[in-house]
């Protein structure tokens, strides 16, 4: 009935496209964008709470580093009135907290001077003459408070920790900052990292990038689609199908209120290899019977007699693959896709409307010069008569190549880092690479003690136990450095008592703690230690600075400190808990790869007993799953021995293997099934079947999906360039093994397929 009215009214169908169009585009203006990894988990998820608890009671905000290196060392009064000069300029940019800000000249040094305790930045002044420069160079290095923190050990770099109110301006502010830096001339070489900038700046060239590299693949889809059609009136229905069906979902996901996420970003990518398929089918099919039947109506509807049935239940076992993500705990997820899923049937429906109501509108004289092609491909013809001749020795291989693959998956690590969502020569990965080579490390999470009482952190035992724990973390090799607030008692007691070595440790005496605190205090600002520790002295925050921002490290250093405190237990009534944006990006990434997991396997169940109800044959649900097993495992496989890390992307990518895996093998499976219905005999059936229409469709589709997107390797962006091989990889597989193991299958079960 739909097709029908396509087919005699493709004006008013085109019309209501048009209308329905301009509908979901005025939503665009709506468009709100966040691309904070935070947001991946709900923001009453415990974690998250907590970090936000953390956030607000030791006064801590995300960081920005910002190194300065100089070969000959930084001790010199060029680069030392550089330093001061950058930190006072940062102070004055709009969203900087500045009266946080760490760095040589805005950080308090204690020392003592005739039984006094003095608090001021050791930066205070500019060194004159060498020997200021030698006695600054002493006091910083001497102090394990900026010895790897502010100051690298061989003195060739210092760093400056800029706080902001919020990650989401961390681009905007690290721009002001290049600016400021830029404008110095010297040998001093200049680097910034952190994850809030690298988060923030991923957001910001997300979209610069979709606004090349999109095009780009579009570009290339069409140019395949001409190669083998060599009409453009027949490519362009196709393209047309992809960019509305992403058109439609993005105007409807923003229309309902959704931001546009890190995830969400990337569903034209996703969508459009998926909207075109069905499209290549309908066309392929077209350009091989209109040479025979000079009859556009009559054509469209043999073509969509034939291909309807397979084309629907494509789309419903690829939406309900997607929708299923709507149990994950991940909202960006749930997010992700439930729009897609209405993608992939916007797609449809685009596809049995405005496709046979292109094709009608085109001028038949533009259709006389398609010559069509011999009833069958020699090329495919070869292929799939050894694929049925051999067909054991086909499913033989098939199982010996499966059992490599399924080892290449067991050596896929699970990991994740923002900073690796770069290419290794982006300003922000190289200067990740230089800061956690030349200082304590630019990943910062925060392990947080609480007692039961207030001035719990005030107890030697605690205290000492911090202590004792920031040793044990100092010989990890991932840890580059740890502040306490024990640091800062073993440094007023040991510059109180003229720099004795014997006295650069904790007092036994919770008084003498008490007054050393109270000391400080009093010389210096009220919220001194408010990075540290709570007003009450009932909580103490210790700073974890690691030199890599990977999760599986940041999971290495967590269950270390759990079987450090499981086997020196923690002071009575005293409790720790891990914070920071590492630790939250660990947890995340658990739960999106269980999520993903548990999707993509739930989704496998689902599309099998859709295939049942659609064949109502047990033999053929298993044989048309087959193809989707192949694929999944092969392509997995292959990123296993790649080295590839199991990220974000590939566990987002691993949604999409239902969408273009299942596709093919159903569309096979139907088309003979429904030629064994009309001639009743089986080999006949399977001869059409691999070497006419349905499987040159099919070829043609792995080809455009396969070589369609790589332009996406292009991108700066890492996720992209993985999401581009990824689809590639895998239409290969799903090609091959539809095209080659299939027939091999079908040959074999022959007997139970029947």
């Amino acid at each position: 009935m739909i097709i029908e009215f396509s087919l005699k009214r493709p004006r008013t169908v085109i019309f209501i496209t048009l209308i329905i169009t301009i509908i979901f585009a005025s939503q665009f203006p709506k468009v709100r964008i966040d691309t904070d990894p935070e947001n991946m988990l709900s923001p009453d998820e415990p974690v998250r709470v907590f970090h936000n608890q953390v956030k607000k009671e030791f006064g801590i905000n995300e960081m920005i580093v910002l190194g300065i290196v100089r070969d000959d060392g930084i001790f010199n009064p060029d680069t030392l009135k550089k330093i001061s000069e950058i930190t006072d300029r940062v102070k004055r940019i709009k969203g900087v907290v500045a009266d946080d800000i760490v760095s040589l000249s805005a950080t308090n040094n204690v020392i003592a001077r005739d039984g006094t305790l003095i608090v001021r930045p050791p930066l205070q002044r500019i060194p004159q003459g060498p020997e200021d420069v030698e006695r600054l160079k002493r006091e910083v290095l001497d102090n394990p408070l900026f010895r790897d923190r502010l100051v690298s050990s061989d003195g060739k770099g210092a760093a400056i920790y800029i706080p902001i109110v919020s990650k989401e301006i961390a681009h905007e502010v690290g721009e002001e900052i290049r600016r400021i830096y830029s404008s110095m001339k010297g040998p001093e070489r200049y680097y910034m990292a952190g994850l809030p900038l690298a988060e923030d700046t991923f957001g910001a060239e997300m979209f610069k990038q979709m606004a090349i590299v999109a095009p780009l693949a579009g570009g290339l889809l069409m140019i395949l689609l001409w190669f083998m059609f060599r009409r453009l009136t027949l490519v362009l229905p196709a393209m047309v199908v992809a960019m509305l069906s992403v058109l439609w979902t993005m105007g409807a996901m923003i229309g309902m209120g959704f931001t546009v996420h890190i995830m969400s970003s990337m569903i034209p990518v996703f969508l459009m290899p998926i909207a075109v398929c069905d499209s290549v089918h309908v066309l392929s099919d077209f350009y091989e019977k209109y040479p025979r039947l000079k009859d556009k109506a009559r054509v469209l509807r043999e073509v969509f007699g034939e291909l309807f049935k397979p084309m629907l239940y494509t789309s419903l076992t690829t939406a309900v693959g997607f929708a299923n993500l709507a149990w994950a705990k991940i909202p960006p997820v749930r997010v992700f896709g439930l729009f897609v899923a209405l993608g992939v049937m916007f797609a449809w429906l685009l596809t049995i409307t405005l496709v046979p109501a292109s094709l009608m509108l085109i001028n038949p004289r533009r259709l006389e010069e398609i010559k069509g092609r011999n009833e069958k491909s020699r090329l495919l013809s070869a292929f799939t008569r050894l694929s049925v001749k051999r067909s054991r020795l086909v499913v033989t291989t098939g199982v010996l190549l499966l059992a490599v693959a399924i080892y290449g998956v067991t050596t896929l690590r699970v990991n994740d880092n923002p900073v690796k969502w770069f290419k290794k020569d982006h300003p922000i990965r190289v200067a990740d690479t230089v800061l956690n080579r030349i200082i304590g490390g630019t990943y910062i999470s925060y392990l947080i003690f609480e007692g039961k009482d207030a001035d719990s952190i005030k107890e030697p035992q605690v205290v000492k136990y911090i202590e004792a724990l920031q040793k044990y973390l100092a010989e990890h090799h991932l840890v580059g450095k740890t502040t306490s607030v024990a640091d800062v008692i073993k440094r007023i007691n040991y510059v109180l008592h003229d720099e004795d070595k014997e006295f650069n440790k904790i007092p036994d005496r919770k008084e003498t703690i008490g007054q050393y605190l109270f000391l400080l205090l009093m010389s210096s600002k009220p919220d001194e230690l408010d990075n540290l520790v709570d007003y009450d002295f009932r909580k103490a925050n210790v700073w974890v600075q690691l030199r890599s921002g990977d999760n599986r490290d940041m999971t290495a250093v967590v269950e270390s400190v759990s079987k450090y405190i499981k086997e020196n237990p923690l002071p009575e009534g005293v409790k720790i808990q891990w914070s920071g944006l590492p630790y939250l990006n660990i947890v995340w990434q658990k739960l999106m790869v269980k999520g993903m997991l548990k999707a993509t396997v739930g989704s496998y169940w689902v599309v099998f007993i859709l295939l049942l109800i659609q064949f109502r044959s047990f033999w053929w649900a298993i044989i048309s799953m087959l193809p989707l097993t192949f694929s999944i495992v092969f392509s997995y496989g292959i990123i296993g021995f790649a080295g590839k890390d199991y990220d974000m992307p590939i566990a987002v990518c691993s949604t999409l293997t239902l969408g273009l895996g299942i596709d093919f093998a159903i569309h096979f499976c139907q088309r003979f099934r429904q030629r064994y219905l009309k001639t009743g005999s089986y080999r006949d059936s399977l001869l059409w079947t691999t070497e006419g229409e349905p499987t040159i469709a099919i070829a043609r589709n792995a080809i455009v999906v396969g070589l369609g997107f790589l332009p996406l390797v292009l991108a700066t962006l890492t996720p992209y360039i993985t999401v581009g091989l990824f689809f590639g990889s895998l239409a290969l597989f799903a090609g091959l093994t539809t095209i080659f193991y299939l027939p091999s299958l079908v040959e074999i079960f022959k007997g139970r397929l029947a």
